[in-house]
């Protein structure tokens, strides 16, 4: 065999790697919890913030940020509970898909939605 047609052997993929639903959820939970915790601290902080120099606004967020860690680990429970043929099943896809969609819904909306609340609440009060 001449070197080109073993350079062309060479080349040809392999078998393609099966993806793993608990590891792809692990990881949206992760990116999620980060997204979350970004814009919980600059957009409902700068909302809540006031120029008194209250500790508060930070005692919110610290409370805000490890509520949403036990939602996010219930998204990822499911995942968890996988065998490791589930894992790699194609049928998994529509659940996972949606499930990822209900995160992302969650990490980016939540901090908006809270914003709203706090502005409402500070012109109630």
């Amino acid at each position: 065999m001449n070197n080109v047609a073993r350079r062309s052997q060479e080349r040809t993929p392999v078998a393609k790697v099966k993806r793993d639903w608990r590891k792809r959820m692990s990881d949206n939970v992760a990116y999620a919890l980060l997204a979350y915790t970004g814009l919980q601290i600059f957009v409902t902080m700068h909302a809540v913030k006031s120029g008194h120099g209250s500790i508060l606004p930070y005692f919110a967020l610290v409370v805000l940020v490890a509520a949403i860690i036990p939602a996010c680990r219930i998204f990822e429970r499911r995942w968890d509970n996988l065998t490791d043929e589930e894992a790699v099943d194609p049928a998994f896809s529509a659940p996972f898909h949606r499930d990822r969609a209900g995160l992302w819904l969650c990490a980016i909306g939540l901090p908006f939605g809270l914003t709203l609340i706090f502005k409402a609440a500070a012109a109630l009060f």
